[in-house]
């Protein structure tokens, strides 16, 4: 349950890493570049620890998965950007593929 904690947690960061390069226009804004490399860091040093007692592949599709999820929802709630039926196709299938690991994969705790 500890590796999936810190898991959550760099997701989040990784969440407001990608939110804020795509403010950062092309990295000409020193703020939000700052913001994307510190939650990055942040990011990458969380997913090791979770990568200490949870198999490499989990961990990478959940982070994937729940990442592109929630920088696409924040993408269009946030941003007006415009997803059509096949996006949002993918994006359940996303969510489909996390869930059926989360609650059928042995290869994590529950």
């Amino acid at each position: 349950m500890r590796a999936q904690l810190f898991l959550i947690l760099a997701i989040a960061f990784e969440v407001i890493a990608t939110t804020a390069l795509a403010q950062s226009d092309g990295l000409t804004r020193l703020r939000p570049a700052l913001i994307a490399a510190g939650g990055w860091a942040a990011a990458l040093w969380l997913m090791s620890i979770a990568l200490r007692t949870m198999p490499t592949g989990i961990v990478y599709a959940l982070w994937a998965g729940i990442g592109i999820v929630l920088i696409t929802l924040i993408g269009w709630v946030r941003y007006g950007q415009s997803l059509d039926a096949p996006a949002v196709t993918g994006m359940g299938l996303i969510v489909a593929g996390v869930v059926v690991i989360n609650l059928f994969s042995s290869t994590i705790s529950h």
